[in-house]
């Protein structure tokens, strides 16, 4: 439609069928990811799905850009139709449906309050300071108005439109929020600084785009690595530290422009950028953990439906506050010192997010399988004590391995009767079987020398440290796959991140033949 529009009205009815489908694919990803991807690297999962929605709106500009240099505007639409094309077929041939699927309703009066409730929010937001106070105003009071009475109606429906229970779980609520203030700032100065590169410094849209550029690829590395900080530590730290490298190099932002430099812009927009790589995945990993998985599709809509508020919200305050100055270079400083006022909130709500937390348990629901099978009175050894002591807890507790934890029971590796034989036969031998022991079991000098430096070694320096460990809300298919991909015989079990058990191919397998039992005693009889 867009491509082929002749007037302003059709090229925006096709603009608002083409954000109807843009308001779909965010909730279909991030529901699809929170089914496939395993527990323990739901963090790393959502990394990526964090750095695709970074990647592709700012990669878009620079192609969009690039196009309007050397083609018409029809064009540019042509070229995105193409591409939709081919992300129509290709997930029409390789997506399956994964979720469990329902049978909701649409229900149309709380979709007319909603649209109404953002328009007229909007509309006031990005009007107010350009434009009639009073009416811009009055479409803000409306817009609320019109919110508050979706909220209830929400709330009274069986199969609401936006079902708002998740709002009610604390950690989740403060979550959103955080994730908005990330995404408030991100969408703003993703469009203010451009702005202030074209109409401040004289720099072409294309170039202001490439000049943005390196902190976007930048974000898309550190956002699936900072899932996996998040999978093997939590996210206590992540925020804050994310929103203090935001407000630091937005304040240095805001008067750095008196340098004319656009290098040093350049070079300052990467921490605001990369620190929303460090909010966004790991927050919503948090704050969709504490949610039970009934209500998890729930929590994904109205993240996402956040998602969309913050990037409208974002982008409408921040173009309205920089057209208020007269000049390019003072808009710019109060976008600037705006974005570090936005940022400095985050601290405060992460920090606080993080007081939460440690007060409440995350909803995980184990697999009732798992929790059975597994062993709760588990041994481990900490993580400061030598190799001979783990060896004596082996021999104490009858077991082949430990899981290494730190003080706060947090996996730091796992030794084995393997790694401490490996090194009682010593590096340089040919043979590292166990059958090797033997000259060594008759060399009485030897083997107590050797077991003198199993008391001098720390067990950490031994254990494997890539650990293989399974959540405790994961299920049996999964604890398959481990088994059979990794070809171990006993794994760690792990909630929040801390040991709670261990299972091995024995306690799976005497819990298959159990399962197994009632039915093929009927089949004797």
């Amino acid at each position: 439609m867009g491509a082929l529009a002749t007037s302003f009205p059709v090229l925006l009815i096709g603009r608002i069928i083409q954000a109807l489908g843009t308001g779909m694919l965010i909730p279909i990803g991030m529901n699809i990811t929170l089914e496939v991807a395993p527990k323990r690297k739901l963090g790393t999962y959502m990394g990526v799905i964090g750095a695709m929605t970074t990647l592709g709106p700012s990669s878009s500009v620079i192609l969009a850009e690039a196009i309007l240099a050397l083609f018409h505007w029809h064009v540019m639409l042509w070229v995105f139709c193409g591409l939709s094309i081919i992300c129509f077929i290709c997930g029409a041939c390789i997506l399956n449906n994964v979720a469990e699927l329902t049978h909701p309703k649409l229900d149309i009066p709380s979709t007319i309050l909603i649209g109404l409730a953002l328009i007229g929010i909007l509309y006031g937001v990005s009007t107010i300071f350009s434009g009639n106070i009073p009416l811009a105003l009055g479409a803000i009071a409306v817009g609320i108005a019109l919110l508050i009475v979706f909220i209830k109606r929400q709330n009274k429906l069986e199969q609401p439109l936006i079902n708002l229970k998740p709002l009610t779980v604390k950690p989740f609520a403060l979550g959103v929020v955080i994730n908005m203030l990330s995404l408030v700032v991100i969408f703003a100065m993703n469009i203010v600084t451009p702005m202030f590169l074209q109409s401040g410094l004289g720099i072409s849209a294309f170039g202001a785009s490439l000049t943005l550029f390196p902190a976007i690829i930048l974000s898309c590395v550190i956002s699936p690595l900072a899932g996996k900080i998040y999978d093997k530590r939590g996210a206590r730290v992540l925020l804050p530290l994310g929103f203090i490298l935001i407000c630091i190099a937005s304040l240095a932002l805001a008067f750095a422009h008196i340098t004319g430099s656009a290098v040093l812009l350049a070079v300052l927009y990467i921490p605001v950028i990369c620190g929303s790589a460090l909010i966004i995945g790991p927050v919503q990993s948090l704050s969709l953990s504490y949610l039970t998985p009934d209500l998890n599709p729930h929590g994904v809509t109205v993240m996402s439906t956040g998602f969309q508020i913050a990037g409208c919200m974002g982008a409408s305050l921040f173009s309205g506050v920089y057209s208020l100055y007269a000049t390019a270079g003072s808009g710019f400083t109060a976008s600037g010192v705006l974005s570090g006022a936005f940022a400095l909130a985050g601290i405060i709500f992460a920090l606080y997010q993080g007081h939460i937390c440690k007060k409440t348990v995350a909803t995980q629901v184990p697999t009732p399988g798992i929790a059975a099978t597994m062993k709760k009175d588990i041994y481990t050894v900490a993580a400061q004590a030598t190799v001979l002591e783990a060896l004596e807890r082996m021999v104490e507790h009858k077991t082949s391995g430990l899981p290494v934890v730190d003080g706060n029971n947090r996996l730091q590796g796992f030794i084995s009767d393997g790694d401490i034989v490996r090194y009682m036969i010593g590096k340089d031998s040919e043979n590292s079987s166990f059958a090797s022991m033997y000259p060594l079991w008759h060399n009485a000098t030897a083997l107590d020398g050797r077991l003198k430096e199993l008391a001098n070694i720390n067990v950490l320096e031994l254990a494997t440290k890539k650990v293989v460990s399974i959540d405790l809300t994961a299920d049996f298919e999964e604890l398959f796959k481990v088994f059979s991909n990794k070809r171990i015989k006993k794994i760690p079990v792990l909630s929040n991140h801390k040991v709670v058990g261990t299972i091995s191919r024995s306690d799976l397998l005497r819990q298959l033949i159990k399962k197994s039992t009632p039915g093929l005693s009927a089949q004797t009889r």
